[in-house]
Order: structure tokens, then sequence, then C-alpha cells
């Protein structure tokens, strides 16, 4: 573990390195610039006030000496098709943009970023917590205790 670090809630001030943390992501998962809206920082900002007000949204910053080098969002999952099941039975919480600067990675930093959002998520009364897995943070997943659900892809 990394000495002087604290994880902590962000606040609304904060939404713009939320957004860039996540653009950063899927710049770190080989997609290219050109792949990227180039609106990305502003559509994350609007959607992070939506969910803010609607799914239980909250992020959480790693911050080392006050420095921030990391952070994780999530909130309740808003579901692909209409909710029918009861929050008892099942109430996803979804956990987004887990990300560390590189310089920071490999010291447990992603690992604490997960556990916090996965309190909260408990907090609310969530009975499952689901995330998408880059290859590189699939390890840390799976020793957090998630396992491969039953989602199937194909290619169009």
């Amino acid at each position: 573990m990394t000495q002087n670090l604290t994880i902590r809630e962000a606040n609304n001030n904060e939404n713009k390195i939320i957004a860039q943390h996540f653009s950063q992501l899927w710049r770190d998962n080989n997609v290219s610039k050109d792949c990227i809206q180039t609106n990305c920082l502003e559509m994350t900002d609007e959607f992070i006030e939506n969910a803010r007000k609607e799914l239980q949204f909250k992020a959480f910053i790693a911050e080392i000496d006050r420095a921030i080098i990391g952070s994780t969002s999530c909130q309740r999952f808003a579901g692909l098709y209409p909710i029918v099941l009861t929050p008892q039975h099942r109430l996803y919480g979804y956990i987004w943009n887990v990300y560390v600067e590189p310089e920071f990675r490999d010291r447990g930093i992603g690992k604490k970023l997960t556990q916090t959002a996965c309190e909260y998520l408990k907090s609310i009364g969530c009975t499952q917590a689901i995330l998408h897995a880059s290859p590189y943070g699939k390890p840390l997943y799976e020793k957090l205790g998630f396992v491969a659900s039953n989602e199937m892809r194909l290619d169009l």
C-alpha cells in the first residue's frame, strides 16, 4: 500500500477530473483518440450530473499528499431492459472508470477504490456490483471476488 493514500468522496467540482480519467482510461486500453468523441469531457460531465440526480451516483478520489492520482465512479445500474424484479432480489450497482495514474499503479490503489465503490453500493441496497474489466484490471477484480457473468457478445 502507498504511504499517505487517502480515498475520499469526490465533490461536484471534480467532475472534470472524473471525465478526464474516463477519457484516459479508454486511451490506456488502446482506443485511438480518433474513436473518442471530441466532446467526451462535456458528455461525461453531463452524464455524471444526471446520474447524481437519478441513480445515486458517487465518485471517489484517490490522493497522495493532496495530489489526485486516481478515481472511480459508481451508481445504481439503470438497466438495459425494464426492471421487473424486486430490489430485494436484484438491485445492481455499476462500477465504472476505475482509473489510477500510470506511475501509481500496482500499489493497491485500484483495489482500494473498487472496495470503496462496493461499500457504497452495498450501503444503498445494491445486491450485486457489476463492472466491465479491462485486460489489465481483470486479475485485480478476480482477486476481489468478481466472477465472469453470462454476458455474450457478437461483433457486427
